[in-house]
């Protein structure tokens, strides 16, 4: 099973508000990334266990360009760049319904320096029920997700790149998840401009 602290750092920069994202897919205000595969964290709420952004290197994340929906990214914490594409969903259910928690995330890195290509992370808002999946359906494939805290990543690391690929081709991605509290969560993410987003991060982290 994968260590995501790295995940945790790229949500530390979410949480500190420097980035901004493709406003056609957020209406609410938007938040800021960190670089790696940290934990998941939240707009302006509290920050989380996800470690605080290093002090060595630009952690704060560059906006390289937006794509309808998705915004693409790029962050050098520590020294080590990382690129990412990440949107917020184009609509967010809970049930039962009107539950707090904060802003979830869907995102995709490449980390050159860990020879890591294009991994889904999903941030939901709130820390997952113990010892439960998740999932993500894309078209009519369904994913498996396993659980972290309050991330998601896909539980069969070979899958992944069809993931992405389907994702690509799809319009719209489900993710599925089920709260500590016993709160189902159902977020919908528009895919419109995601391949175009990857691309520019494939571009940017050769």
């Amino acid at each position: 099973m994968r260590v995501h602290r790295r995940l945790a750092f790229i949500l530390s920069l979410l949480l500190g508000g420097a980035f901004a994202i493709p406003a056609s897919a957020q209406q609410t205000e938007p938040p800021a990334a960190t670089p790696g595969k940290p934990k998941p964290p939240a707009v302006q709420p509290p920050k989380p266990v996800a470690p605080a952004p290093p002090t060595a290197g630009p952690a704060k994340p560059t906006l390289l360009a937006q794509f309808s929906d998705w915004g693409a990214y790029t962050a050098t914490p520590n020294g080590r760049k990382v690129c990412f594409a990440i949107s917020k969903p184009t609509a967010a259910e809970t049930k039962p319904p009107d539950r707090p928690r904060n802003q979830p995330y869907m995102f995709i890195s490449t980390r050159p320096a860990d020879r890591v290509i294009n991994e889904v992370s999903i941030v939901v808002g709130y820390p997952f029920k113990t010892s439960t999946e998740a999932t993500a359906q894309v078209g009519s494939t369904t994913f498996q997700l396993y659980t972290q805290g309050d991330g998601a990543w896909i539980k069969n690391a070979a899958e992944e790149a069809h993931m992405v690929e389907a994702m690509r081709a799809g319009d719209s991605a489900l993710v599925r998840g089920m709260s500590a509290k016993g709160t189902e969560s159902i977020d919908t993410y528009s895919l419109k401009g995601l391949s175009e987003a990857l691309d520019r991060v494939a571009q940017e982290c050769k």
